[in-house]
């Protein structure tokens, strides 16, 4: 029987671990960890694993002729028990070194360079804009991959053209928005806008742009609720933002440009946000995630 020590661990993030089967390919674990304000939690979040996985299957398989992806299985014997349910079979890729960001509507730091600025990433944008506005069309705004521990930055779309050559960049750009498109549209049918939300791309060995890593999870994107959107203010979501509330609030009593580490979560806190990753992922998919996998 597999077990996950047979796998050489060739990487790992925040939240997830690579570990090479062979010369081809990977297995991608999602852990229960999260993270925030640039720190990895204490407390985990169960079920998160397992949520992220069946999330991200879901949109590979979804939008699989829009772009080819990494995914090669979720369910192979190759996948130890101990792990299954929360990790993929995947392809190995060259991966490119920038986080593809695909905007709809205007709030986090996209809000903040844009009241600076009135720009996103160098995309200018119309006057009288505020939290939550929606755009006129869908923007790409990439920013750069950072270690653990430190932030993502923005950056211009010249600047990604200078790091990955303008013909990678152009394809990137042009495949986050029509993936992005093609999945706010599906959100939307499901009631839930996708306000926001980041690809990462690899490039395989004939050359194509392939869709890898996580792809529309809470983690890496924001869904709100259709019903009741009203700009102007921030809207409830399905993603880490309750956390990053609480860790604001005076309960936690932290404060984020400090030296300290952030509190452990309370269990009202864990319990909450495992409800919220659940539900996003039975709204999006209309599966039952006690189905899963």
């Amino acid at each position: 029987m597999t077990v996950l020590a047979d796998y050489p661990q060739v990487a790992a993030g925040k939240v997830r671990e690579l570990y090479a089967v062979d010369d081809d390919l990977l297995l991608f674990v999602a852990s229960d960890r999260i993270s925030a304000y640039d720190h990895v939690l204490a407390t985990p979040i169960p079920d998160k694993g397992r949520v992220l996985t069946a999330m991200s299957v879901f949109w590979f398989e979804l939008l699989a002729d829009e772009i080819g992806t990494h995914l090669v299985s979720a369910d192979d014997p190759r996948i130890p028990d101990e792990v299954r349910g929360r990790a993929l079979l995947v392809r190995k890729l060259r991966m490119l070194p920038v986080e593809a960001v695909a905007r709809g509507y205007l709030t986090g730091s996209g809000l903040i360079d844009y009241d600076r600025t009135g720009e996103v990433c160098g995309v200018a944008l119309p006057p009288g804009l505020f939290e939550s506005s929606k755009l006129p069309e869908p923007i790409f705004t990439p920013a750069t991959k950072a270690a653990i521990g430190e932030h993502d930055e923005n950056v211009t779309y010249d600047e990604v053209a200078a790091l990955l050559g303008e013909e990678d960049a152009s394809r990137v750009r042009a495949a986050t928005l029509k993936i992005y498109l093609r999945a706010a549209e599906h959100a939307e049918s499901r009631g839930l806008i996708l306000a926001d939300t980041k690809f990462e791309f690899g490039v395989d060995a004939a050359g194509e742009l392939v869709l890898a890593d996580e792809v529309l999870t809470p983690d890496s994107s924001r869904f709100w609720p259709l019903e009741g959107y009203e700009p102007g203010r921030p809207q409830p979501s399905f993603d880490k933002q309750f956390v990053r509330n609480w860790l604001l609030s005076p309960e936690a009593g932290w404060d984020r440009h400090g030296e300290l580490a952030p509190p452990a979560l309370p269990d009202h806190v864990v319990e909450a946000t495992r409800l919220r990753y659940i539900e996003a992922y039975e709204r999006i998919t209309g599966r039952a995630f006690a189905d899963w996998p």
